[in-house]
């Protein structure tokens, strides 16, 4: 959960995830740290720190912090599920993890997604585009917003990444940076794309995608789910960042990966319907009108033998029993009085249509276990 802050004031100061959303503090140690706001900083820092073998693959699932206004698929702790592929450069890396994230969309079934996909080139096709872009950007400073003015003045790619209305028009009509691709880092992309094509991942160009940090290089990437139909849309992303180990003090070390949010993602098969909740989280309830202990151990054994179980507390009323187990949505209701205690049976309702049938009960269990015949 906590990470040195320079580990990320030093790969996203342009950044508003860096600027303005990220909690951090000064320990008791006199030690400046923050809340992760994500996750590859902290491994690729614990790349250089520790030197795996590379290539070094690794996943993680972990909590993130971001200080911003809570909304819908937006909250200041998330959880993101990740990937990290670190010490090659070669494209089929690219598109070995591009394509591990789309197998995991679909196995979770959803079906409404679109993948896109851009290029932030190398460090001669940045330096290159950012010329243009910085010189194309001040000329239209005007109609920009105020805080992509500030900004500029940092990081011209980072107006890009803008969804203020004011400045979509401007950066609607800004130059390409796949347009200003090096030999190099042309050929990159264009293996990416081809393997893409050869392992059946569907993908979109998407030349404005640069993604949330300053550390991505080459290939950038994001999954969106139509069916969640706003702004906060996107499900996974991430890209190339080939010079982040050597930012953090490590020798040169190319890597790529990504991360996926689980709450949003979650919000996106709620929306296609993949995997609905039951209708009800009990199969059982247990009604006890003579002392309880019925109950108790009634309950215990169900949910020893896999049957989601409840019972009422307090010794109440059969009438106030009756009315929480029709509350609870199960499907079968255990009735013990003094009668059954007696003749050593359990009464079980079914809640449909209350048909009703005693059983002994040391076959309870088993009967509820198969269903109460029509």
């Amino acid at each position: 959960m906590f990470e040195h802050y320079e580990v990320f004031a030093r790969v996203g100061e342009s950044t508003d995830i860096v600027q303005k959303e990220m909690y951090d503090f000064e320990d008791r140690g006199g030690r400046r740290l923050a809340l992760r706001p994500e996750g590859t900083g902290s491994v690729v820092r614990a790349f250089v720190e520790h030197r795996p073998t590379t290539p070094w693959k690794v996943w993680y699932v972990a909590p993130n912090f971001r200080a911003e206004s809570p909304q819908a698929g937006r909250y200041r702790q998330h959880h993101q599920v990740g990937v990290e592929a670190v010490g090659t450069m070669d494209p089929d890396l690219d598109v070995e993890v591009i394509a591990l994230l789309d197998a995991f969309f679909r196995a979770l079934g959803l079906r409404r997604y679109r993948l896109l996909l851009n290029s932030l080139g190398d460090p001669e096709s940045r330096a290159t585009y950012l010329d243009v872009l910085r010189r194309f950007l001040e000329a239209h400073s005007d109609e920009l917003s105020a805080q992509s003015r500030q900004t500029l003045a940092l990081n011209p790619l980072r107006v890009l990444d803008s969804k203020r209305k004011e400045d979509v028009q401007v950066i609607a009509n800004a130059p390409r940076m796949i347009e200003h691709l090096s030999a190099e880092a042309g050929a990159h992309f264009d293996r990416v794309q081809s393997g893409l094509h050869a392992v059946g991942v569907a993908y979109e160009i998407a030349p404005l995608l640069v993604r949330g940090l300053d550390y991505y290089t080459r290939t950038t990437f994001e999954f969106v789910a139509d069916s969640l139909g706003s702004a906060q849309n996107a499900i996974g992303g991430g890209g190339r960042y080939d010079l982040l180990a050597e930012q953090m003090g490590g020798p040169p070390t190319p890597g790529i990966g990504f991360g996926s949010g689980i709450e949003r993602t979650l919000l996106a098969c709620d929306a296609e319907g993949v995997f609905p909740a039951p209708s009800s989280t009990v199969d059982a309830f247990v009604v006890d009108v003579v002392d309880g202990t019925h109950a108790l151990a009634l309950t215990s054994e169900l949910r020893s033998a896999g049957v989601r179980a409840d019972r009422a507390f307090d010794q109440r009323s059969m009438k106030a029993q009756m009315k929480q187990a029709d509350r609870s949505g199960a499907a079968l209701t255990l009735i013990v009085g003094e009668q059954e205690v007696a003749d050593r049976t359990v009464t079980l309702r079914r809640m449909a249509d209350a048909v009703q049938e005693t059983v002994p009960r040391e076959k309870v269990v088993e009967v509820v276990r198969q269903g109460l015949p029509s």
